[in-house]
């Protein structure tokens, strides 16, 4: 079977720039001496946010991720979304990856609900005509009728959030990436949209979730990874890493 996604020995890191160097005393004192400046105080200090990754999904595998805040979660979810690229190792991403990190990317509050579902399509990948195919779907589900025809600057943010969500959950993705599970604005709609998630989940050929809710990995996942301090912990099979997990934070 072939693997949508593939990391070795992966590492993301980060330039951290010392505050001192920066200052408006230090930047007169260089200049009162020309360009030339100490090798110290040109040392550029990085922060490694992700190290040694080593792991790869076929189809069918969903991955949760587990790890106190800080841990890399997100960090590696935005890796595999290609919004970060690795400084060492390498990566291989293969589909159409969708990431559902911030539903609402994308929106535009002069716009219309309807120009909003296009543009929010088009963000996601989507081309005119599977946008086009999906729009009064996406509609019938918001349930925003003729607000559908106003500028979201009038909605409310229940209204925003049903808009967000029925766009982001029309797609048909290789490969499904989410920062805890998608929150829904009201009460009314809570059980519609649960159903309508995981039917994108099953339409994915590959999952990563990241959750800080432990049923919602078990329920979900076939392996789970946890990261501490942006380094692998433990991969392997979700009940036997949760409870280890677990174990540890206790």
């Amino acid at each position: 079977m072939t693997n949508l996604i593939e990391l070795n020995n992966v590492a993301v890191e980060f330039p951290v720039f010392d505050a001192k160097s920066r200052s408006f005393k230090s930047q007169v004192a260089n200049l009162t001496r020309g360009v030339i400046s100490s090798q110290k105080e040109s040392k550029t200090v990085t922060v490694k946010s992700l190290d040694g990754l080593s792991f790869s999904l076929a189809e069918g595998d969903k991955l949760g991720l587990i790890g106190n805040n800080g841990a890399g979660k997100s960090t590696l979810l935005k890796l595999l979304a290609g919004i970060y690229e690795p400084t060492a190792g390498r990566i291989v991403r293969k589909g159409k990856i969708v990431p559902l990190l911030d539903i609402a990317l994308g929106m535009d509050d002069d716009s219309t609900g309807y120009q909003n579902i296009k543009l929010r399509g088009l963000l996601l990948g989507m081309s005119n005509q599977e946008i086009e195919a999906k729009i009064d779907e996406i509609a019938t589900f918001t349930e925003l009728g003729d607000y559908l025809d106003l500028p979201i600057r009038v909605y409310s943010t229940g209204m925003r959030v049903r808009l967000a969500f029925a766009v982001s959950t029309s797609v048909d993705p290789d490969v499904l990436l989410l920062d805890e599970i998608i929150g829904t604005g009201d009460a009314s709609f809570l059980n519609k949209a649960k159903k309508r998630f995981e039917e994108l989940q099953e339409r994915a050929k590959v999952v990563v979730l990241s959750s800080h809710d432990n049923s919602v990995i078990l329920r979900t996942c076939n392996k789970v990874l946890w990261l501490e301090g942006g380094k692998p912990k433990l991969l392997g099979d979700p009940e036997i890493v949760l409870a280890k997990y677990m174990e540890s934070v206790a």
